[in-house]
């Protein structure tokens, strides 16, 4: 009697290789070189709108998926744009850093426990401040996911 293949379900621990490319083509992460990755649905690790593309898979399953542009991480949000006063930077950081146009530059979360990062999207002139990006560097792109199932608990 041979055992049901195991299928994709929500809070399921996976065993996988994963390709995430943004609109260029290019590998933004990419597994399939390297040893797997292991993740458990629900967590946070993979895009919500990814992982609802995995439920339901069977072990086994190698398939790419197509996200339509701002699917994957969401719409690109103006409000995600925000000057940062260069004092400030020097303050939280190294004193003699500098910046340049597309520089990514990690922030603390306000509790300390982790950071989020930001990416520099112009410089004012005076030196006084940055604008920096921190929308997900995917958000409002159409992106594609392939993925080989090598394991689901």
């Amino acid at each position: 009697m041979t055992s049901p293949v195991p299928t994709v379900a929500p809070g399921s621990f996976l065993t996988l290789h994963y390709r995430l490319a943004g609109p260029d083509g290019g590998d933004v992460v990419n597994t399939f070189d390297d040893k797997p990755a292991t993740l458990s649905l629900g967590s946070g690790e993979l895009s919500p709108a990814i992982e609802a593309r995995l439920i339901g898979l069977p072990e086994g399953t190698r398939t790419t998926l197509q996200l339509d542009a701002g699917e994957a991480f969401g719409p690109r949000n103006p409000e995600m744009l925000q000057r940062v006063a260069l004092k400030l930077l020097r303050e939280l950081g190294d004193p003699d850093e500098t910046w340049n146009v597309g520089d990514v530059v990690q922030f603390p979360t306000p509790d300390g426990q982790g950071s989020f990062a930001g990416v520099v999207r112009e410089l004012d002139p005076a030196g006084e401040w940055a604008l920096f990006d921190f929308n997900h560097p995917l958000a409002g792109q159409p992106v594609t996911f392939e993925v080989q199932l090598i394991g689901v608990l």
